[in-house]
């Protein structure tokens, strides 16, 4: 993940960068504020990457003298089938509908799209117990 973070991390500057000389010169703040955006998710992923290098260390792709069978074996654990983003989904779309119709509306959106995001982040937070 160090590659990924290096990478990301000149996409960030780069970013940076051009937010700077275009706020400078054009003085539009749309396209500055989409640009300070595009910084802030690079800049995100790179700390993100860069967290998951120094947590688990170098990956076999990291490393020049690895062999292709020090990848072998399991990835990651990938759920089988899940209910949540769907629950997610209808509860974007009942608070995107909820702009346009009354706060009313949006409001039993974004109590829906809470669940559906909450059900997301916890629904494997005991996995690890029951394989032990």
């Amino acid at each position: 993940m160090k590659t990924e973070s290096v990478l990301f991390g000149g996409v960030a500057l780069f970013f940076a960068g051009i937010a700077a000389l275009y706020g400078g010169w054009s003085r539009e703040p749309a396209g500055s504020a989409v640009l300070v955006v595009a910084f802030l998710m690079a800049s995100l992923v790179s700390f993100f990457s860069a967290v998951q290098y120094r947590r688990r260390g170098p990956r076999p792709q990291d490393r020049r003298d690895a062999e292709i069978a020090d990848a072998a074996g399991p990835v990651e654990f990938f759920p089988a089938a899940s209910r949540w983003p769907v629950v997610t989904a209808a509860g974007f779309a009942l608070a995107a509908t909820g702009v346009v119709y009354g706060l009313w509306l949006f409001l039993i959106g974004m109590a829906v799209l809470a669940r559906g995001v909450l059900g997301m982040v916890f629904q494997f937070v005991h996995r690890g117990e029951e394989q032990e």
